[in-house]
């Protein structure tokens, strides 16, 4: 079924080289399978994920690929097999692309489904917008976007809300969630955060939110502030960290702690420089040193070891792409450390999550992140000054 749009060239955001995108004009989506949908973007936002493409990952990317994969919007067209959509409908669109019926799918790990699986990658579920790893599926920040499985991808929401409210279902609320639920806090338990760009704010809410003692630990003042405003205790990265958080639960360290930094850790100069190296490289042979031999900055991963109790668990929401990384093995089994860790399998969470985001009273502070609102126009400033943490910017969102 075909809409009545006119236009046949949109505005996307597209990947040009390292730290360089545009918006360009480029050709509309089209159903190539019965199950697809043309969704029209109405919000899209920019994910600390996207800055790992736009730092890292060129050798997994083309010039001209369209970034993105937060994105939401209304729905345009539909292939003859949808079955729940219809035109009009408003929804949100997972990041993740799965089938909902596959072995994975079926055990809430959609973000391993066998269906969309990159198998000549050796990868899980393919993804809206993130290189030939995942795919190289055309991503959501742009006016338009195809989403192959329409029906499991594209989560139906309500008309009378605005897209802020929705908008962080398609990643970084559910990911903040399986984060926490990995973590395995006991009841009453102590949770420390690592990081709070976008999902670790989301983390220590619902942390907070779920009766949990959370304290968080970042060095960009803007963003500690955003979480006091949210009652969270929290604590700039300084030498001492460690053992204040050490010292403040009774010795043994925190039950639980969510890395929700990642790969952009501060620190780890040398491995800085490693990165930056491999960027430069041949295509083909920086394809094969990341995949092989590539390392990262551990410098949230590490203390976050350090600083669980023995017998904690420490949950990795933050992502990582090194295979050659040193992990302190010895101390971690000594400590009898839990480590659980995973791309987010989105559609196991959202209904759990749906009823908190439409609550009138916002208890996870959904209306409390976007720090930025700017036209698709301006993505290519917005990338820069989100990844040089400039202007207070901790969330951005994009309306095409």
């Amino acid at each position: 079924m075909r809409s009545t749009r006119t236009v046949d060239r949109m505005k996307a955001l597209t990947y040009q080289g390292k730290r360089s995108v545009s918006v360009e004009t480029v050709a509309d989506p089209a159903i190539l399978e019965p199950t697809d949908a043309i969704v029209r973007i109405t919000s899209t936002a920019i994910c600390g994920s996207d800055l790992h493409l736009y730092e890292l990952f060129g050798p997994f990317l083309d010039k001209g690929d369209i970034l993105g994969h937060e994105p939401m919007g209304i729905v345009e067209e539909i292939g003859s097999g949808i079955t729940t959509l219809k035109v009009g409908d408003r929804v949100v669109v997972t990041f993740t692309i799965a089938c909902g019926h596959c072995y994975m799918c079926a055990r809430g790990l959609q973000s391993q489904c066998e269906t969309t699986q990159v198998r000549e990658q050796g990868s899980g579920a393919a993804l809206f917008g993130y290189t030939k790893l995942y795919g190289q599926v055309p991503g959501g920040q742009a006016e338009l976007l195809r989403v192959p499985l329409a029906d499991y991808n594209a989560v139906k929401v309500g008309g009378d809300l605005p897209d802020e409210r929705y908008l962080f279902l398609s990643d970084i609320l559910p990911t903040a969630w399986q984060g926490v639920q990995y973590a395995n806090v006991p009841d009453g338990g102590t949770l420390a955060v690592f990081g709070l760009g976008p999902v670790g704010q989301f983390v220590t809410r619902i942390g907070a939110y779920l009766g949990f003692d959370v304290m968080a630990i970042d060095p960009v003042p803007e963003r500690r502030a955003m979480a006091e405003r949210h009652g969270i205790e929290v604590h700039d990265l300084t030498d001492d960290v460690i053992a204040q958080l050490r010292d403040r639960t009774d010795g043994r360290g925190p039950d639980s702690v969510v890395d929700a930094v990642g790969m952009e850790a501060h620190g780890a100069t040398v491995t800085s420089i490693a990165q930056a190296a491999v960027g430069i490289l041949p295509k083909p042979i920086a394809r094969k040193a990341m995949d092989v031999a590539g390392i990262d900055r551990l410098s949230a991963l590490h203390p976050a070891l350090d600083l669980v109790r023995r017998g904690g668990t420490v949950s990795l929401s933050g992502v990582y792409g090194g295979e050659a990384d040193p992990m302190p093995m010895k101390s971690m089994f000594d400590k009898q450390v839990t480590v659980r860790m995973g791309q987010c399998n989105v559609r196991n969470w959202v209904d759990d999550i749906l009823p908190l985001v439409e609550d009138p009273s916002d208890p996870l502070g959904v209306m409390d992140l976007t720090t930025h609102t700017v036209s698709l126009d301006k993505a290519p400033d917005m990338y820069d000054i989100f990844q040089k943490k400039e202007d207070g910017c901790i969330k951005v969102v994009l309306k095409p």
